[in-house]
C-alpha cells in the first residue's frame, strides 16, 4: 500500500466560539487549508509548529510520544481545533511536531469523521455505508437500558 493523502481544513475552535458569540466576524476564524498523511498507526492529529501559530492554539498539556524509530519524545498538545473533510467534521487536541513537519491524521480523528482508507485507490473517502453524515458506535445497553429499580 503506499501513501494515502486527503485535504483537510483545521479551525481554531476558540475563534469559531468566539464567531458564536458575536465578538469576531466569520472572516476572522483562523483557518487553514492542508495536506495531511493519512496514518493510521498515529493517534492523534500532528500539526507542525507553522500552523500551531497560525491557528494561534493555546497549549493544553504535554505528551510523550513514540515515533517511527521507537524513540521516545515530549511534545506539546494544543487545541482544540476543527478538522473538516468533505461533509464530515470533528474537533480535536493536536500533538505539535517540531519544523515544517508534514501534518498527519490519525486514527481518533479518523474514526470520529467515520472515513474509509482506499488502498486500491490510495485515498480516503466518507465512508459508503453512512455518506450524508457520520455514523458513531453507541453501546446497545446504553441507549436502551431503562433506569434501574434495586
Amino acid at each position: 500500500m503506499g501513501l494515502v493523502y486527503a485535504d483537510i481544513e483545521l479551525t481554531s475552535t476558540d475563534d469559531l466560539a468566539l464567531c458564536r458569540k458575536g465578538y469576531i466576524k466569520p472572516d476572522q476564524i483562523k483557518r487553514t487549508q492542508v495536506r495531511a498523511l493519512v496514518d493510521s498507526g498515529c493517534y492523534m492529529l500532528a500539526i507542525n509548529e507553522e500552523i500551531r501559530l497560525q491557528l494561534d492554539l493555546p497549549k493544553v498539556d504535554e505528551q510523550i510520544s513514540e515515533l517511527a524509530d521507537g524513540t521516545l519524545k515530549k511534545f506539546d498538545v494544543v487545541g482544540p481545533v476543527e478538522i473538516r473533510f468533505q461533509n464530515r467534521r470533528t474537533s480535536a487536541d493536536a500533538v505539535v511536531l517540531p519544523g515544517d513537519t508534514e501534518v498527519l491524521l490519525g486514527s481518533i480523528p479518523l474514526e470520529d469523521l467515520d472515513v474509509i482508507i482506499d488502498p486500491k485507490k490510495q485515498e480516503l473517502t466518507v465512508n459508503p455505508k453512512s455518506p450524508y453524515l457520520a455514523r458513531k458506535k453507541m453501546k446497545k445497553s446504553a441507549v436502551t437500558a431503562g433506569p434501574s429499580h434495586e
